[in-house]
């Protein structure tokens, strides 16, 4: 790879925040700017009204009072500075605009106003970088879902570099970013100049969770895809020593391998699981107990009181079996996408003022949105990259009844359990006394196996 870094945005192009600037408790306001920048409105408008000061003529620095505005979400000024002549475009030595400074603090109050008042929102600074590059490389997550979900910034944009706002947030290792631009189906296989994807970036950088989100919602093609050096992002992972995302990497590879073997090794057998075979086993066991302990002649005869206990765990078997189909064939708790009462799916953007229209659902906290089935869920709940499903509730994937753990059969489970947990010991239980009650019969020089054999119905042959 040709470089490790990515250059963010200029030093030079990045204003300082109200707490950064303000070290002593008094703060000289002293124009239009330093007004602007400290949202004391009654000193900007008195430099406006009463002194004549212009809004449209930038600082010494090129930065206007309307940038200042934007940066630390003054609204009502930004809206006072437009009205009096302040250009909503109006752009720095590095061609950002207000929206660009905006979008480093996420100043949503403030995105609106300059918006609405003709702001453009794919400006372009001099690296290529829009409003979402800047949301993205700053984490301002709630941000980019605002300016994408209502004025339609586009959210897998290149900058110069040939890099997406999803470039940026696994760069940096802002995981809810990530989530929300995969939940808007942004390009993971996208390769920048370098030929680098996200997936090369959020290894290189070690960024754990980032890998995490990028891995459960992409393909083998983007685990395998090379940059311009060769590397794979395992490789890089390997070479910079970041040995848990190697490991994440190396056993997503072999999960979404297609050789037979590193399904097995995988956890799974196919999509079937181990169900069939815990089905076999249960079914064997019980005739076996039937067979070899209750109805076995070769032993005394059964007590009322162990055939009464040796039936109750017959029947805690077959009601296991009933349980164990049950976890098996019932839904855990799919979550599905909403529907209108027309039937029809709602088209309506999920995330377009998500916290009015999804109070219900929505907790503010953005590891519910689920970037591979496009829901947004409830709380507790979890995609199984096994079943591919979202369940609501989640507690497991279990393979031995090839299916999840959730709401709805979770109880199932629970008593499959209790239920298996009964059979064994109560089998146990019956077993171990028939054995014991046979002692003085063994005793006597003949082993079990002898009165297996005297007692089989064609062991006539072997007294010949």
């Amino acid at each position: 790879m040709a470089s490790s870094e990515i250059e963010v945005v200029p030093s030079e192009s990045e204003p300082k925040t109200t707490q950064q600037q303000n070290s002593t408790q008094q703060i000289a306001i002293i124009d239009v700017f330093s007004a602007s920048a400290y949202g004391d409105f009654d000193k900007l408008r008195k430099f406006v009204e009463e002194d004549g000061a212009p809004l449209a003529t930038p600082d010494g620095n090129s930065y206007y009072a309307l940038q200042w505005a934007a940066l630390n979400n003054f609204s009502d000024i930004a809206q006072y500075i437009i009205d009096h002549g302040g250009n909503v475009n109006a752009t720095d030595n590095n061609q950002q605009t207000a929206l660009h400074w905006a979008a480093v603090k996420g100043s949503i109050a403030v995105a609106d106003v300059l918006l609405q008042n003709g702001a453009r929102v794919e400006a372009a600074d001099l690296n290529g970088y829009r409003a979402v590059h800047i949301a993205a490389q700053y984490g301002q997550t709630a941000f980019l879902n605002h300016i994408v979900a209502k004025y339609h910034a586009e959210y897998d944009a290149p900058d110069n570099c040939g890099r997406s706002p999803l470039h940026w947030a696994a760069f940096k290792g802002f995981s809810d970013t990530i989530r929300l631009l995969l939940f808007r189906d942004a390009f993971q296989g996208k390769q920048d100049i370098e030929g680098c994807t996200p997936l090369h970036w959020a290894a290189l950088r070690g960024n754990v969770e980032a890998c995490m989100v990028l891995v459960h919602a992409g393909t083998k093609q983007e685990l395998l895809l090379k940059d311009k050096a060769g590397n794979t992002p395992l490789k890089l992972a390997s070479d910079k020593g970041h040995r848990q995302i190697a490991r994440l990497l190396s056993k997503a590879e072999r999960a979404n391998s297609k050789r037979l073997f590193d399904k097995i090794h995988g956890g799974k057998m196919g999509e079937v699981g181990y169900a069939p075979i815990l089905f076999c086993v249960i079914i064997v066991l019980i005739i076996l107990f039937i067979n070899s302990v209750l109805a076995t002649p070769t032993l005394p005869k059964v007590t009322a009181i162990v055939g009464l206990w040796g039936w109750i765990g017959v029947s805690l078997g077959i009601g296991s079996l009933i349980m164990f189909y049950r976890c098996c064939s019932k839904d855990p708790g799919y979550i599905k996408k909403s529907r209108r009462s027309d039937g029809y799916e709602d088209t309506e953007d999920p995330l377009l003022n998500i916290e009015l229209n999804n109070a219900s659902v929505w907790t503010g906290n953005w590891d519910q949105l689920c970037p591979t089935c496009k829901i947004i869920r409830p709380v507790r709940s979890k995609h199984c990259p096994i079943c591919k499903h979202c369940i609501e509730q989640f507690d497991h994937h279990c393979p031995w009844i090839s299916n999840c753990v959730g709401k709805r059969n979770k109880w199932d489970f629970f008593v499959f359990i209790c239920m298996g947990t009964l059979t064994s010991f109560i089998g146990a239980f019956v077993a171990v006394q028939r054995i014991w009650t046979a002692i003085p019969v063994l005793s006597a020089g003949k082993t079990w196996i002898h009165l297996v054999i005297d007692h089989h119905p064609d062991s006539s042959e072997y007294h010949h």
